[in-house]
């Protein structure tokens, strides 16, 4: 019984926003875990982050500003210190009627000692006194509430039958506590000690299955790692890479002979390629088709997005202008005629390079002799595509390409089943973006104004990065944060780009903002990695403590990829180790290092940092101790998986399907 509409509560408006969520069936729901805890203690009135106990004393009222704004005003007496105090919120009209005097409510904010006001970020409807209060916080759609979603999990918890994939003796061995159980706590949890024990579990659980799906690889690929011997052609590509327009820098040469040296042995290629933002990773995938080229094999490489693909391929076509290299692209946008005579030219071997998304292992796509594969961003493809992208072809070559630098170390746990390449250096040419913190100041606010205008005066662009959009509210907030450029740069041409837009429209603003048809592009993390606008020369990243080493790392790769002097400034109120790390280097491998150190004790209620291979609940460099026991346990189970009926229905469905 896995329909949500059997769920009480949920009828066909709820289950259309859930789809929205990625929620289609009971078991989506009972997984889909919360991205953040939320701790309420109660702390001094003055504290910078402030949480206090108040009891409402008159009517609310509610201010509008302009179409969308608003602000509820009412005055509180603050029992603590028996005064009473004027209280702001913004944006929060539909909670008027609940705020009634006589109420006792608890503020979360920021007290003004000089006005006596408190501007609140949040309003909870009842009074925490002394009390810890822990709330699981969802990613959510308009129509949806924490609230809501607690209620439908934990029905569904007690509907459906919950299937352990944790083996019983492992779950002894570290003395899990069960499933049921577990999901109730993070669903409704009562104590830190109760919900780190259900955290645990699940993170031992998410980390053991994926360990056993890249140990299963490693296992098949040692049995079935016979390859074709290729001819690599070394004076045709040296004469090439002497025309061309840049030296290659030492890591590139190393790492193209590297990938030539598995390409002309007898074991099939499985190789990934780690580049920070910017050192050059690109050329080494084009060199190392056309090296497949001259010795008539065809070559695929797949990008995560459509503009990310469509990019390679222009610059691919523009690199090897003159020679006699058949190039063509496949994307969702290409006409459906133009598909069917694209997939009849690969299948006869007139196509001697493919470049496309993921629709390059749709069963109707064939090879008349497929050699190589690369993927670039590697880590956005799941682990049974991974598998899946051998099948296109009799003994084929496997290259990954991926910007996020990672510890050695930590990347030969993960990435078990492949070789690892590394190529740190940076193209010459290309200068280090200068990163510079700023506070939230009204003085720092003006300046980073004024070095913005610089910018575009110079016909640059700029982009801007808001938090990760999670809610109605912030929805608000990424339009307020552009209502306040357009008040500031009038004649500039301003575009948004978040998450909840559809993959075309996403495509569409990248379009206009790198044919210069926008200005300033404000954006949550959603900006594509590897998406090149040479004209962008300055980053903002407002609240930049949000965000984890490897994220922003990523972030300040949007800028610098020109001769020109390139900017990230980093927004934030809050001083913090990672901000000064990201101040003093550019080197992507250090900061990893850096991160794994910094994350290594991890924050149940800070904000989840992104770049972690999409786990729901696991953190990779936060969990690597967990990993570790996942990858022996995952070993030692897979010796008798026919023992594992569930487990073993797992790697057949992900791993064992062509």
């Amino acid at each position: 019984m896995s329909d949500l509409s059997y769920i009480k509560g949920i009828g066909p408006s709820t289950i259309s926003k859930l789809n929205k969520l990625n929620i289609s069936s009971i078991e989506d729901l009972i997984n889909y875990y919360p991205y953040r805890f939320e701790k309420l203690k109660k702390t001094n009135i003055n504290d910078e982050h402030a949480i206090i106990s108040v009891t409402i004393i008159s009517t609310p009222t509610v201010s509008f500003f302009g179409r969308s704004k608003n602000a509820i005003r009412f005055k509180a007496l603050y029992e603590d210190e028996n005064k009473y105090i004027d209280v702001v919120i913004f944006n929060r009209a539909f909670m008027k009627s609940n705020l009634i005097p006589s109420k006792a409510v608890t503020l979360v904010g920021k007290f003004d000692q000089e006005k006596g006001k408190f501007i609140a970020s949040d309003i909870k409807l009842f009074d925490i006194g002394n009390r810890v209060v822990i709330t699981p916080i969802y990613h959510l759609v308009k129509g949806l509430t924490n609230n809501n979603i607690r209620k439908y999990i934990t029905e569904s918890i007690n509907t459906v039958s919950l299937v352990d994939y944790i083996p019983y003796e492992l779950t002894n061995k570290y003395s899990f506590i069960g499933k049921k159980e577990a999901l109730n706590i993070i669903t409704n949890p009562s104590d830190i000690k109760s919900l780190n024990l259900a955290l645990e579990r699940f993170k031992y659980e998410e980390l053991f299955l994926f360990m056993l799906k890249i140990n299963e690889l490693i296992n098949k690929n040692s049995i079935n790692n016979i390859g074709h011997v290729r001819n690599i052609d070394r004076d045709k590509i040296n004469e090439f890479i002497s025309s061309l327009p840049f030296e290659l820098t030492e890591d590139q040469n190393k790492v193209l002979e590297e990938i030539f040296n598995d390409l002309e042995s007898s074991k099939r290629m499985n190789r990934l390629v780690q580049g920070d933002v910017g050192s050059g990773k690109t050329i080494v995938a084009f060199l190392s088709m056309y090296a497949l080229s001259l010795d008539k094999y065809q070559s695929a490489l797949m990008a995560p997005t459509e503009i990310l693909a469509h990019q390679h391929y222009l610059n691919m076509i523009k690199l090897f202008e003159g020679y006699n290299l058949n190039i063509k692209e496949i994307l969702g946008s290409t006409p459906k005629k133009e598909k069917e005579l694209i997939k009849e030219e690969l299948a006869s071997g007139k196509i001697d390079i493919i470049i496309g998304t993921h629709a390059l292992l749709q069963d109707d796509i064939s090879f008349n002799n497929l050699g190589l594969i690369i993927t670039d961003e590697q880590h956005r493809f799941g682990v049974n595509q991974r598998s899946n992208l051998r099948n296109k072809g009799e003994m084929v070559d496997v290259l990954y390409l991926s910007a996020t630098p990672i510890p050695r170390t930590y990347a030969l746990t993960i990435y078990g089943d492949m070789d690892i390449s590394i190529i740190k250096s940076m193209p010459n040419g290309r200068k280090p973006v200068k990163t510079i913190n700023i506070s939230k100041s009204e003085e720092d606010l003006k300046r980073m104004l004024v070095t913005i205008k610089r910018e575009l005066d110079n016909d640059h662009q700029v982009y801007i990065v808001s938090p990760l959009i999670e809610s109605e509210d912030d929805e608000e907030d990424i339009k307020t944060i552009k209502n306040n450029f357009s008040s500031a740069f009038k004649k500039q041409k301003i575009g948004i780009l978040h998450g909840k837009m559809t993959p075309k429209e996403k495509d569409d603003i990248m379009n206009k903002f790198k044919e210069k048809e926008i200005d300033i592009l404000i954006s949550t993390t959603v900006i594509e990695v590897g998406v090149d606008v040479p004209n962008a020369t300055m980053i903002i990243i407002y609240d930049a403590y949000k965000f984890g080493l490897a994220t922003l790392h990523q972030l300040r790769g949007r800028v610098g990829r020109n001769s020109l002097d390139s900017y990230c400034i980093l927004v934030s109120d809050r001083d913090t180790e990672r901000l000064k790390i990201m101040e003093e280097t550019t080197d992507g491998f250090k900061l990893a290092e850096e991160d794994f150190k910094l994350r290594g004790s991890g924050d149940l209620f800070g904000t989840k940092q992104s770049g972690d291979m999409n786990f729901k609940i696991a953190n990779l460099t936060r969990d690597y101790d967990i990993l570790l026991k996942a990858k022996e346990d995952s070993n030692n189970i897979l010796k008798n998986i026919n023992n594992y009926p569930e487990l073993k229905k797992i790697l057949d469905d992900s791993i064992n399907k062509d």
